[in-house]
């Protein structure tokens, strides 16, 4: 299975869930997705942290296909890392929702041919998963009696079938064009 790849290559961090759902050949994960992978640091061929990650990921995957992926990126400019690292293992028909730091407003875009729904967040200002649950409007009582990896699935189908946002739909160009630079507060001991 394609998840059971992606771990054994330590490309799945911080996992939360990653198990089969009750639908066959259906996985689910939500954890942290690595984009680049840290430098090999010794002769033993461990690795350096990873680069950059998608965050707070909910994925969805059957034999050897992402059907469905959200979660966090800082950059817009990550989600081409996304597609240089997996868009062999893309569905044709991939579901896909960010919620991205660097973009200014709510907008839709055609990218890799996939369609994708760019939500603007600020990392430590709330949960993907919380967050587009909202935006879908599910609610608890969407996921009585459901395992985790159950919960993606409706999360999936919700978005595939009744999801249908108003958002501006603009090109690649002017989504880059559009972003913005994040100023981070510093939190803690002074």
């Amino acid at each position: 299975m394609l998840l059971n790849r992606y771990d054994e290559s330590a490309l799945l961090t911080n996992v939360n869930v990653k198990e089969k759902t009750t639908t066959p050949n259906l996985d689910a994960y939500r954890g942290d997705l690595v984009l680049e992978e840290g430098e090999i640091a010794d002769s033993l061929g461990r690795r350096m942290p990873p680069l950059s990650f998608i965050k707070q990921v909910a994925m969805l995957t059957g034999e050897d296909k992402i059907l469905f992926v959200s979660g966090f990126i800082e950059k817009l400019e990550y989600l081409s890392l996304f597609y240089d690292k997996y868009s062999s293992d893309t569905d044709d028909s991939l579901v896909a929702v960010f919620y991205v730091e660097n973009i200014p407003k709510p907008i839709q875009v055609k990218f890799h041919g996939v369609h994708h729904v760019l939500l603007p967040m600020i990392e430590g200002e709330g949960t993907v998963w919380n967050e587009l649950n909202e935006e879908l409007a599910l609610e608890k009582t969407d996921f009585k009696g459901q395992s985790a990896g159950d919960k993606v699935i409706t999360v999936y189908q919700t978005v595939k079938t009744d999801y249908h946002p108003k958002y501006p739909e603009v090109s690649w160009e002017e989504a880059l064009a559009q972003v913005v630079a994040v100023k981070k507060e510093l939190r803690g001991a002074v």
